[in-house]
C-alpha cells in the first residue's frame, strides 16, 4: 500500500509547503502501514472525508519530565468539523474550575444541585436517579459525560457556566479560535443565550449558593460561513436541497482539544494561563472518569453489554468490544452529523509507552445531513481503529532514551458490587 501512496505523499508534502492542510511525512508513513481497503480509500481521499489527525510523541528525560512533538496529517484549523460531544470535555474542566473560584466553604463538585426553568424551552431538574445520592451534582454530570457521553449533563454544565463565561474563559486561556454557542436541546440562537437559575443545596435542602438566570449579550463573529453537504432534513423531515449551515454551531479546532486534554494530564507542560484552576482531587477525579470503563462503574450503573469497555475508545474499538488489559486511554469522543472525533492520551503500562492521538473524520456518502444515514460503523469506526493500531504498532517499536514512569496515571478503578441487583441503564441520549 505504501508504494501506491507515494504520489499522494509527494502531493501532501507540496500542499504543506504551500500553506494547505499540514501533513508531516512521518505520520504519513505510519498511516501507510494500515493496509485495509477502508484505510486506503480514506487516505487517498482526505478532503472528501475532511480527515485530520494529530499524533503526539512524548519523550521523557532522566527526571521523567515529558516533552511533546506533534505530527500532523491533513490538519487545517480552518476546516470545519462538528465537535459534537467533544465540547463536554472543556465544560467539565470549566465547571470544576468555577466551583473552586466560588470558594464557598462546604460547596464542592458533589454538592446537590437544583435547576429552575426561567425561559422558553428550559427544563427544571431536581432529582437524578443515576447518582448515588439521588440528586444532581457537577461530579455526576462529569461521570455521565465521560463514561458514555450523555447529553443532558453537558446541557447542565453549560447552564452552570453560562454562554458568555464559557467562551470568555476559554479565550483567556489561549483557545482563541473556538466558540461554544449551543446546548443539545434544539434551541434557537436566543434560547441558547439564556441559562437557568441554579441552587446549590445543603443536606437539609437549604441553599449554599443561588446563581441567577443569565443572558449573554456578547456577540459572536459569524462572518465565516460553514456550509456542508448537498441537502438536509429539517425538523419536519422534509428534504431541503441546499447545504446544511453549521456557521452558528459549536466550533473548536482539533489541536485546541488536544491542548486542553494535555493541559489537564500534564499541567506543567503548558503555559500557566492555559491551565485550568483545579485542586488535586479535581484532577484525580477527571483522570479517573476520562479512563474508567462503564463496567467498572456503579453510579451510574450502565448495561455493559451495550456500553462496553471500548464504547467511547474509538482507536481501540473493534469487534471484540474489549480493551487490552495493559492499556488505558484517557480521552473524549464525539459523533454527530457524520463526524467522528477522538482526542486521546494512551499509555501502555506493560511496554512502558505513552503518546497522544487525535483524529476527526466525516462519513456521509449521500451528502444529506440529518437523515441518520452515516457510515459510522462501516467506514468511520473501522478507519479510526486502523489509525489507532498503526500508531500503537509504531510506538511499540520506537526507540526511547528513557522509558516513562507512568505511576502518576495508575488509578485504582472502581469495582461493581456483584450483589448489586439494580436494573442497569440501557437507553440514554448521547
Amino acid at each position: 500500500m505504501l508504494k501506491k501512496l507515494l504520489p499522494f505523499i509527494i502531493c501532501c508534502c507540496v500542499n504543506s509547503i504551500s500553506a494547505q492542510p499540514k501533513t508531516d511525512s512521518l505520520l504519513l508513513l505510519i498511516l501507510g502501514k494500515a493496509e485495509s481497503s477502508i484505510a486506503k480509500t480514506v487516505l487517498e481521499n482526505p478532503s472528501k472525508y475532511r480527515l485530520q489527525i494529530i499524533y503526539t510523541q512524548i519523550d521523557r528525560n532522566k527526571k521523567n519530565n515529558p516533552s511533546f512533538k506533534n505530527y500532523y496529517y491533513h490538519y487545517d484549523p480552518e476546516t470545519y468539523f462538528n465537535p459534537a460531544s467533544m465540547v463536554k470535555m472543556p465544560l467539565a474542566f470549566l465547571s470544576l474550575e468555577k466551583i473552586n473560584q466560588l470558594n464557598i466553604p462546604g460547596l464542592n463538585k458533589f454538592t446537590r444541585l437544583q435547576f429552575d426553568s426561567n425561559y422558553i424551552g428550559q427544563k427544571p431538574l431536581i432529582k437524578d436517579s443515576t447518582s448515588e445520592s439521588g440528586y444532581p451534582s457537577i461530579a455526576n454530570f462529569i461521570k455521565r459525560a465521560f463514561l458514555i457521553s450523555e447529553n443532558d449533563p453537558y446541557n447542565r454544565m453549560y447552564q452552570f457556566m453560562g454562554q458568555e463565561m464559557i467562551n470568555s474563559r476559554l479565550h483567556e486561556k489561549g483557545y482563541e479560535r473556538l466558540r461554544i454557542t449551543r446546548q443539545f436541546m434544539g434551541f434557537n440562537e436566543d434560547q441558547n443565550r439564556h441559562t437557568n437559575s441554579i441552587k446549590f443545596l445543603k443536606a437539609d435542602g437549604q441553599p449554599f449558593f443561588i446563581q441567577a438566570a443569565a443572558y449573554n449579550t456578547t456577540p459572536f463573529d459569524f462572518s465565516k460561513q460553514f456550509l456542508l453537504g448537498k441537502g438536509y432534513l429539517n425538523k419536519k423531515d422534509s428534504l431541503i436541497n441546499e447545504p446544511f449551515d453549521f456557521t452558528k454551531h459549536n466550533y473548536i479546532p482539533l489541536e485546541e482539544f488536544q491542548q486542553m486534554l494535555q493541559s489537564v494530564l500534564f499541567p506543567f507542560s503548558v503555559p500557566e494561563k492555559q491551565r485550568f484552576e483545579l485542586q488535586k482531587n479535581d484532577r484525580d477525579f477527571l483522570l479517573r472518569y476520562l479512563s474508567q470503563y462503564p463496567s467498572e462503574t456503579s453510579y451510574p450503573k450502565y448495561n455493559d453489554s451495550i456500553f462496553y469497555d471500548s464504547y467511547v475508545k474509538f482507536f481501540f474499538q473493534d469487534s471484540t468490544h474489549s480493551m487490552p488489559p495493559n492499556i488505558r486511554v484517557f480521552n473524549k469522543v464525539g459523533w454527530a452529523y457524520g463526524f467522528l472525533t477522538d482526542v486521546s492520551y494512551v499509555m501502555d503500562v506493560k511496554n512502558k509507552i505513552e503518546y497522544m492521538l487525535s483524529a476527526t473524520i466525516y462519513v456521509n456518502e449521500d451528502g444529506i445531513l440529518n437523515d441518520d444515514k452515516y457510515e459510522f460503523e462501516s467506514v468511520g469506526q473501522p478507519f479510526l481503529h486502523e489509525v489507532g493500531k498503526a500508531v500503537l504498532d509504531y510506538e511499540l517499536k520506537r526507540d526511547r532514551k528513557f522509558h516513562p514512569n507512568l505511576s502518576a496515571f495508575k488509578i485504582k478503578y472502581d469495582k461493581r458490587n456483584p450483589s448489586d441487583n439494580r436494573i442497569a441503564i440501557k437507553e440514554v441520549d448521547n
